[in-house]
């Protein structure tokens, strides 16, 4: 091969290579499969969480949409309500949420009920597991007060917060969605209460906003330990 030649040949193996490095940029968050280009989303996972249910009709409408969404969350549940509606609780566990303790009584922890606050975790935890057959191991003490001596007592992992919209004190559900999603971000959890019926609305607007974003929303436990 001549030099003419072999200059030609070198000039058509650049432009080969500056065209596949174009349509890859082009394409950067396209992924092949099977000769078809499928969209990579690079989802950010953000959990949603709800206390005080279940509540028979507020958190089956909320089961709902969740599923039409293909969103999961985590239900923080007291023990009164689980014993009262245990086909809701079935129902959360069905749709492949996640249940954690909540108090049998919502009693917030202080100095002088010690012994009485870890008796209404672990007579909750039977309660669930009667109805789902499943140990507990998340609680979300109520008003945040915990002691750090009953995770290795009770081989219990709290759950707290990051954003608090305070759905219970407001029936103003644009309010409400406004101020979880200025406060969204990787990681973060969301505290709600499907005791309402702005919450729910407004639950399922933040899940159809952020998913939008890119949010993927997941169970606690895969913020905890993913």
């Amino acid at each position: 091969m001549n030099l003419k030649r072999r200059i030609i040949a070198c000039i058509l193996v650049l432009a080969m290579l500056a065209a596949v490095c174009i349509f890859g940029i082009s394409n950067q968050q396209k992924l092949p499969v099977m000769g078809k280009l499928l969209e990579s989303k690079d989802e950010k996972k953000i959990a949603l969480t709800f206390d005080d249910g279940p509540h028979p009709y507020y958190t089956e409408q909320l089961l709902k949409g969740l599923k039409e969404r293909g969103a999961k969350a985590t239900f923080f549940i007291t023990g009164e309500n689980a014993e009262s509606y245990p086909e809701v609780v079935q129902k959360i566990c069905e749709d492949g949420h996640l249940i954690g303790n909540h108090t049998y009584h919502h009693t917030q922890l202080t100095a002088g009920n010690q012994e009485s606050f870890k008796q209404e975790i672990i007579q909750t935890n039977e309660v669930i597991k009667e109805i789902t057959g499943e140990d507990i191991i998340y609680v979300r003490p109520p008003y945040g007060s915990w002691n750090k001596e009953f995770e290795k007592e009770l081989n219990m992992f709290p759950v707290l917060w990051t954003i608090d919209p305070l759905d219970w004190c407001s029936s103003n559900v644009s309010c409400i969605v406004d101020k979880v999603c200025a406060k969204a971000e990787e990681n973060a959890i969301i505290l709600m209460h499907d005791q309402y019926k702005s919450t729910v609305t407004a639950a399922l607007a933040v899940v159809d906003r952020l998913q939008e974003e890119g949010y993927e929303f997941v169970t606690v436990d895969e913020l905890l330990f993913d």
